[in-house]
């Protein structure tokens, strides 16, 4: 196993599904057992990157395709790239694997609509019910979800540790982590 082979590991899944946790535990781990890390998070990349850009089909698909170019720039020279954003239509996310030369996995972190508006700190699900946010994912705009995702989550039954896991074990069957990075996982996360 090269621990300079890059890929990308991109997370899709509705607002609070857990992507930005579960992408936070995954960065550690693989750092730990010594590859090279970037995780691009949706709510970071909106900030600083796609600051300007609304919630229309047209302006989340142009989000979706800067973060796929910065994924495929690292992840082609060797950086393990980690998106942790909704992304919410099916063709832009094929899109963007379609245009990666290094290994694409697509993660499908479900939770429960119920579980979701229960973790939902800020309010936002009750806001958008209440008809007082626009075209938001799940509620007035739509989330199209991986026909046949590379691995497939609930986050509504399953620990972080669990998913991470989960994660860890799919990526090494596809010989993009040794077994060293299992056990390492295994270990930090028990």
């Amino acid at each position: 196993m090269d621990r300079r082979q890059g890929f990308t590991l991109w997370l899709t899944g509705m607002s609070g599904a857990g992507k930005s946790t579960l992408a936070a535990a995954l960065r550690d781990v693989l750092v730990s057992a010594g590859h090279r890390v970037e995780v691009l998070d949706g709510d970071e990349v909106r900030k600083h990157l796609s600051e300007g850009l609304g919630f229309s089909k047209a302006d989340r698909d142009t989000n979706v395709r800067r973060v796929g170019l910065i994924a495929r720039l690292l992840s082609r020279n060797g950086v393990v790239a980690i998106t942790a954003m909704i992304s919410p239509y099916r063709e832009t996310r094929d899109e963007v694997r379609r245009s990666h030369e290094a290994p694409f996995v697509e993660v499908l972190v479900d939770c429960s609509f119920d579980e979701l508006v229960r973790r939902d700190s800020k309010g936002l699900y009750a806001k958008a019910l209440r008809g007082e946010i626009a075209h938001f994912t799940g509620v007035s705009d739509p989330y199209e979800a991986p026909l046949v995702p590379d691995i497939h989550l609930r986050t509504d039954a399953q620990a972080v540790d669990e998913s991470v896991a989960a994660i860890i074990a799919a990526l090494r069957e596809r010989d993009l982590v040794a077994d060293d990075v299992e056990r390492l996982a295994t270990a930090a996360l028990s």
